[in-house]
C-alpha cells in the first residue's frame, strides 16, 4: 500500500469515535469526510451498465448501456475495456469517484432474476472480461467494485440464504470469476453480498481474508452491499465499510465493544487505512495527489453505446434472409410491443434513466428511409403498470409538463421537486424522506383514450388518489416478500377503474403515507402511477399482424419480456416469452418467411418457433441505442458479432439447474465444478444453442492449431496457442476464436471440456491471419487443498463454439 507511512501519522489525528465514524456512510452514497486531516467524502453510484449518480432522477439523465449479458456476448476484451472507460467518463460528469460495478455472479441457472447483469456461466470468460472493465474504469481514475463476493447467484431468500459449496467449486468457479480483477487489474473495491457461504454471512466470513486479501494481494476496500453489513461482530472481520448511512450497526455499538476490547483496535486501525488508501486514489486525501488522475477517453458514449449493441447481437438463426438491401424493400411490417416500449436494461438497482431510447421501430424506420413501414402492436405483453408519459401531465404549479411533489412532516412542507415523470424513485439524494411523513403528488392528466380505464399506484403504505377532487382510492398497499430492496423498486400496484375521455384533462391528487423502515432504507421511496393494460383481443391482433405480414417485403418481430420479469429480487418461474408472444411469431412466419424475429431479454428464452422463421436475432437489452443497433445489423451496416454466454435450453425440461428454491434455509450446490455448458456435457443433453454459438455474414476456416509439446506446471505460467483463420466469405466479418481444454482419462474428476482462452478477430474477405491465444497454466489445474497439477496429455480444441468442429491438438502438462 502506498503512502503507508503517511496514511498511519493520520490515522494517529483521529479518535476512535472518528476512526469508527468512517466506517459507514454519511448517507445513502457518500462516506463521512473529516476536514481536519484533509479527507473529503468519497461518492459511490450504481452501475453497472451506466452511472446513476447521487439521485434516481429523469432530470439528470444517465448514459444507458447495454446489460451485461450482452457486453459478455462480445467475447471482446477491448469492448469490454472500453465499455468500463465510458462509465469513467459518466462517473466524472456525475461527480462520482466509485462506479458499483461489475456484477460478476455466475449464471448457474437461466431462471436468476439479475442473470441480465452478470456475465455468463464461465468463470474464464467472465474474469477476463471483468478484468478489462475494471482496467477501463481505474485507468481514469475512477474505483471499480466486482461484486457479489460470494456466491449471490440467484435472488430468492437472499438477504438470508446459504449457499453450501465445496473448496474445489469455489476456487475453480466462484472465487475464480473474481480473481482476475482483483489479482491483476486491482480492483481498488469489492463489494460483499447479503447470503451466507457455508454457514457465515457473507460480511463475517473468512473468505473476506483468504483468498481475497492474503493471496490475491488485495489492498483495497470491502464495501458490504446496502444494508448487508448487521452486525457489531462483523467488524472482527475483513469487512471495511457498511453502507448505507448515517445509521448502522457499526457506530456507537461499535465503539463501546472496541473499548471493553470485545472488537481489536488493530481490526479498526486497518479498515481506516484502507479507506484513507482509496481516499488517495479517488483524490480524495488532500495531503497526497491522486495516485491515477481522473482523465477522460474522449469517447462519444452514444456511438459507443450504438456499437457495444451490435458486438453482442447474437444472430442465432439465419435462413439466408440477413443482411437486408435498403433499397430492395419497399413495404416492411414491423410488430410486436416491445418494438415500440423495448426493455433497454434490467429491473432494479442497475437501472438508469436515459436521455433517450432509439426504438426497434425508429431503428427500422431509419435504416429503411425509402421503404413503407407499418406498424402493429401485436399480442399483449405487459401485465403490470406502464407510467404514464410526460407529454400527457401538466404540472399545475409549475405550469410545464409533469408533476408537483411536495414532502410533508405532519403537515408542514419541508421539501418541494417539479419532476418530469410519473415513476418516481429517491434511493439518497436531497429529498428528506426519512423526515417525511406525507407525500403529495399534483398533476393534471390529459388521456388519449375514451372510457373506462384501470389507474394504478406501485408503491409501499397507504395510498390516497383523489381524480377532479373526488376520493376515488383509499387503501394500504402492502409489500409481497421480505426483500426491501424489491419491495422499493418494483413494488405491487392497486388500481381503480376510472372513466375518462379523450384530450380532457383530469386533475390528480395523489397523498401517500410510506410506512417506517428498517435503519438503511429510512431515506429510501418509491412510487409509481399510471395504467394497468385494458382487455385485450390477442387472436384479433394476431390476425391484424399476419393480414399486413402477407403482403410485406419483410417482417420485423421483436419479442421480449416485460417489467415484471428479470428484474432484482425476484426469479423468473418459466423460460417462455410472457403472453402469446410464440404464437404471433409462429403466424407471421406461417404467413411470410421473410420474417426476422428480434429477441429483446436479458436471459435465455425458449424459441419453439426458431426455425421456421427467416432470421432470429438476440439483441439483449442492448442500451439506448438498441434501435439503431438493430436497424445496423438487418440492413448489414454492422455484423452480429456475439457469441452466447450461457447455454440456451430447447425446453424447461432439460435444463440442468431450473429452481432455486432454498430447503431449510440453503441451497445446495451439488454440481460442485459443473456449471453451466460443463453440466449439460456431463448430462449429455443437447440444448437449442450451446455455448459460444453465433452466426455472422460472411464464413470461416480454422486450418491448424500450434501448441508446445510440453508445458511445465506452474501457477503463474502461461503458454500460447495459434490458431491460423481465415475469412473465407465475401465480405469483412468478426468471428471468435474459442480455445478449449480436455483430459481424457483423468484421476481427477473434471468437466469433460472447459473453456481455456479466447480471441476476437475482424478479418477482410479472403485473408487470413494467425491468432495467438495466451493460455494460463493454471487452467489445466485443479484444487485441491491447493492448486495441483496432473502430469500428462491434454487435449486442445480450438473452434468456433462449443460444439462446432474445429482444429485441435495436443499438450504435454509436466512437472515443475
Amino acid at each position: 500500500m502506498k503512502g503507508t507511512t503517511m496514511y498511519h501519522n493520520l490515522l494517529a489525528e483521529l479518535t476512535l469515535e472518528e476512526k469508527v465514524s468512517l466506517l459507514t456512510g454519511q448517507d445513502f452514497w457518500s462516506t463521512r469526510p473529516i476536514e481536519k486531516i484533509g479527507l473529503k467524502s468519497i461518492v459511490f453510484s450504481d452501475g453497472p451498465s451506466g452511472v446513476r449518480g447521487q439521485a434516481w432522477d429523469e432530470r439528470d439523465p444517465s448514459v444507458n448501456l447495454p446489460s451485461a449479458t450482452a457486453l459478455s456476448a462480445s467475447w471482446d476484451v477491448d469492448v469490454a475495456r472500453r465499455y468500463g472507460q465510458v462509465l469513467a467518463d459518466e462517473a466524472q460528469r456525475k461527480g462520482v469517484d466509485v462506479v458499483l460495478g461489475p456484477t460478476i455472479n455466475m449464471h448457474r441457472t437461466p431462471l436468476g432474476g439479475r442473470h441480465f447483469e452478470a456475465f455468463s456461466e464461465d468463470p474464464f470468460l467472465t474474469a477476463e472480461l471483468a478484468a478489462a472493465y475494471v482496467d477501463g474504469i481505474q485507468e481514469l481514475g475512477i474505483g471499480a467494485t466486482p461484486k457479489h463476493y460470494l456466491c449471490n447467484d440467484f435472488e430468492t431468500d437472499r438477504y438470508t440464504v446459504d449457499v453450501r459449496v465445496d473448496e474445489r467449486a469455489l476456487r475453480e468457479v466462484y472465487l475464480l470469476a473474481f480473481e482476475k480483477a482483483v489479482r491483476e487489474s486491482r480492483a481498488w473495491l469489492v463489494m460483499s453480498s447479503y447470503n451466507q457461504i457455508n454457514g457465515a454471512t457473507a460480511s463475517e466470513n473468512d473468505l473476506l481474508e483468504s483468498p481475497l486479501n492474503d493471496e490475491w494481494g488485495f489492498d483495497g476496500v470491502l464495501i458490504g452491499d446496502w444494508t448487508g453489513v448487521r452486525s457489531v461482530e462483523s467488524a472482527r472481520y475483513s469487512q471495511d465499510l457498511a453502507m448505507p448511512g448515517p445509521d448502522g450497526p457499526w457506530g456507537e455499538a461499535l465503539v463501546k465493544a472496541v473499548e471493553a476490547g470485545d472488537i481489536p483496535l488493530a481490526a479498526i486501525d486497518r479498515k481506516v487505512l484502507r479507506l484513507l488508501h482509496l481516499a488517495a486514489r479517488c483524490g480524495a486525501l488532500e495531503s497526497v495527489p491522486a495516485e491515477t488522475p481522473k482523465a477522460s477517453a474522449g469517447l462519444d458514449a452514444e456511438a459507443f453505446a450504438r456499437a457495444a449493441a451490435s458486438a453482442g447481437a447474437v444472430l442465432l438463426e439465419n435462413q439466408d434472409l440477413l443482411p437486408v438491401e435498403p433499397t430492395a424493400t419497399k413495404k416492411i411490417v414491423v410488430v410486436g410491443h416491445s418494438a415500440r416500449f423495448p426493455r433497454t436494461q434490467g429491473g432494479g438497482s442497475a437501472s438508469v434513466e436515459p436521455k433517450r431510447v432509439v426504438t426497434p421501430l425508429e431503428g427500422v424506420q431509419a435504416a429503411f428511409p425509402g421503404a413503407e413501414i407499418e406498424y402493429l402492436p401485436g399480442v399483449l405483453v405487459e401485465n403490470g403498470l406502464n407510467p404514464l408519459p410526460v407529454s400527457q401531465l401538466r404540472n399545475p404549479v409549475a405550469s410545464e409538463p409533469g408533476v408537483h411533489v411536495a414532502f410533508l412532516n405532519d403537515g408542514n412542507e419541508i421539501h418541494l421537486e417539479e419532476r418530469r415523470a410519473s415513476k418516481l424513485v429517491w434511493f439518497g439524494g436531497d429529498a428528506p424522506i426519512e423526515r417525511t411523513t406525507t407525500l403529495e403528488l399534483l398533476t393534471s392528466w390529459t388521456p388519449d383514450t375514451s372510457g373506462e380505464v384501470r389507474f394504478g399506484i406501485a408503491t409501499v403504505g397507504r395510498v390516497e388518489l383523489y381524480a377532479d377532487r373526488n376520493l376515488v382510492l383509499d387503501t394500504v398497499i402492502k409489500p409481497v416478500g421480505t426483500d426491501l430492496g424489491a419491495a422499493l423498486l418494483a413494488p405491487p400496484a392497486h388500481a381503480v377503474n376510472l372513466a375518462v375521455t379523450e384530450g380532457q384533462a383530469v386533475a390528480l391528487r395523489l397523498v401517500h403515507t410510506p410506512p417506517r423502515k428498517d435503519a438503511g432504507l429510512q431515506n429510501a421511496l418509491g412510487i409509481t402511477f399510471g395504467l394497468l393494460p385494458p382487455e385485450i383481443d390477442d387472436d384479433a391482433l394476431i390476425e391484424s399482424a399476419v393480414a399486413a405480414a402477407r403482403g410485406a417485403d419483410l417482417v420485423v418481430v421483436v419479442v421480449g419480456s416485460n417489467k415484471e420479469l428479470e428484474a432484482e429480487g425476484a426469479e423468473r418461474d418459466t423460460l417462455a416469452l410472457p403472453g402469446r408472444q410464440d404464437d404471433l411469431v409462429a403466424a407471421l412466419a406461417a404467413a411470410n418467411p421473410r420474417t426476422v424475429a428480434v429477441v429483446n431479454t436479458g436471459a435465455p428464452v425458449l424459441l419453439p418457433w426458431a426455425e421456421q422463421v427467416g432470421a432470429v436475432l438476440q439483441v439483449w437489452f442492448g442500451g439506448q441505442e438498441l434501435g439503431n443497433a438493430i436497424g445496423d445489423l438487418i440492413t448489414g451496416a454492422a455484423e452480429p458479432g456475439g457469441r452466447l454466454p450461457t447455454t440456451w435450453p430447447a425446453n424447461e425440461q432439460d435444463v440442468p439447474i431450473f429452481r432455486i428454491e432454498p430447503v431449510d434455509g440453503a441451497v445446495e450446490y451439488t454440481e460442485g465444478i459443473h456449471v453451466g455448458y460443463r453440466n449439460w456435457l456431463r448430462q449429455g443433453v443437447q440444448p437449442a444453442y450451446p455455448f459460444g454459438h453465433g452466426l455472422g455474414y460472411t464464413t470461416w476456416q480454422l486450418d491448424s492449431l500450434e501448441a508446445p509439446r510440453e508445458v511445465q506446471a506452474a501457477e503463474d505460467g502461461t503458454f500460447t496457442v495459434s490458431v491460423r483463420v481465415a475469412n473465407t466469405g465475401a465480405r469483412a466479418g468478426k468471428q471468435v476464436v474459442q480455445l478449449y481444454a480436455a483430459r481424457p482419462g483423468s484421476s481427477v474428476e473434471r468437466p469433460v471440456t472447459w473453456l481455456v482462452g479466447f480471441r476476437a478477430i475482424e478479418l477482410e474477405p479472403g485473408t487470413s491471419a494467425v491468432v495467438e491465444i495466451a493460455v494460463p497454466t493454471r487452467s489445466l489445474a485443479h484444487y485441491d487443498g491447493g492448486w495441483q497439477f496432473e502430469p500428462g496429455a491434454f487435449r486442445l480444441v480450438a473452434s468456433t463454439s462449443l460444439s462446432a468442429a474445429g482444429v485441435s491438438g495436443s499438450i504435454a502438462l509436466t512437472e515443475f
